[in-house]
């Protein structure tokens, strides 16, 4: 079982999309970021007016499937493939998306939650939840896109420790910083989200639609010129392969200490 991101309408205008992936904290799956593509682009489409995103069973989401990747990420193009088609894809189909997100965080929210979760209008969390992107312990950096993407929601110096000192952080400590809507008591998480999106979807659909792509345009990243790509495409495209890394020894050391369940000797 590799995960599925499921879609489910509710009523006034409001759509359910669940992560799950029983046994793993809805880590996400190579198949799970394909589905969430398609089901946010299926959402674009459609006449929703608000979406409540969550995971199964009192997490949010852990991260990556790390059993999956010893089959692709020590190749450079497999790896590519995987970070700008695959996780870009969805996460891309969330950022396009003109409905309103509101994200319900409980428990979990690290790596792939923490991005999934930044594509987010509204996030309502629980006291207990845990954020963070500690990869540094596995041997990889966080692949370009997604790095500006959650710098941009959670701050700079939050993204500097996530990702230098492999640092979690608390719900508490999120809201300060400002990456959170609010904190509630974690029974409460799920009635808070609805009760965010069901206000939402109150109101004008148009409007939040237009607000929306206003918000989106607003943070695009500016070009350096006129004709020159945005920064981030010079990056990803240029001479320095940021994938290259895909067959180093820490990158390797790292994924199999994981799933050998030791640590990691870098």
């Amino acid at each position: 079982m590799s995960g599925e991101v499921l879609m489910n309408a509710g009523e006034g205008g409001v759509v359910h999309v669940t992560l799950r992936h029983a046994g793993r904290l809805n880590a996400m799956s190579r198949t799970m970021w394909r589905q969430l593509r398609s089901v946010f682009e299926g959402i674009q489409a459609s006449n929703a007016r608000c979406v409540v995103i969550a995971g199964e069973g009192g997490a949010f989401c852990a991260g990556g499937d790390i059993s999956e990747y010893p089959g692709f990420r020590f190749d450079s193009a497999a790896l590519r493939d995987f970070h700008e088609n695959d996780v870009w894809g969805g996460l891309n189909a969330m950022l396009a998306c003109d409905v309103p997100i509101v994200a319900s965080i409980s428990g979990a929210c690290m790596g792939a939650g923490v991005e999934i979760a930044s594509c987010c209008d509204v996030r309502v969390a629980g006291a207990a939840a845990r954020f963070g992107a500690p990869i540094a312990k596995l041997g990889f950096p966080m692949a370009p896109r997604e790095a500006q993407l959650v710098a941009a929601a959670v701050g700079e110096t939050a993204a500097r420790q996530m990702l230098l000192e492999a640092a979690t952080f608390t719900a508490a400590d999120m809201l300060a910083r400002g990456f959170l809507s609010r904190v509630v008591p974690d029974d409460d998480v799920p009635a808070e989200a609805l009760a965010s999106a069901r206000r939402i979807a109150a109101l004008a659909p148009g409007a939040a639609r237009m607000n929306k792509q206003v918000l989106r345009a607003l943070k695009m990243p500016p070009a350096l010129d006129g004709k020159a790509p945005a920064a981030i495409e010079m990056i990803v495209n240029g001479p320095h392969d940021p994938y290259a890394y895909a067959d180093s020894a820490e990158h390797r050391e790292g994924i199999t200490a994981f799933l050998a369940k030791r640590p990691p000797v870098f």
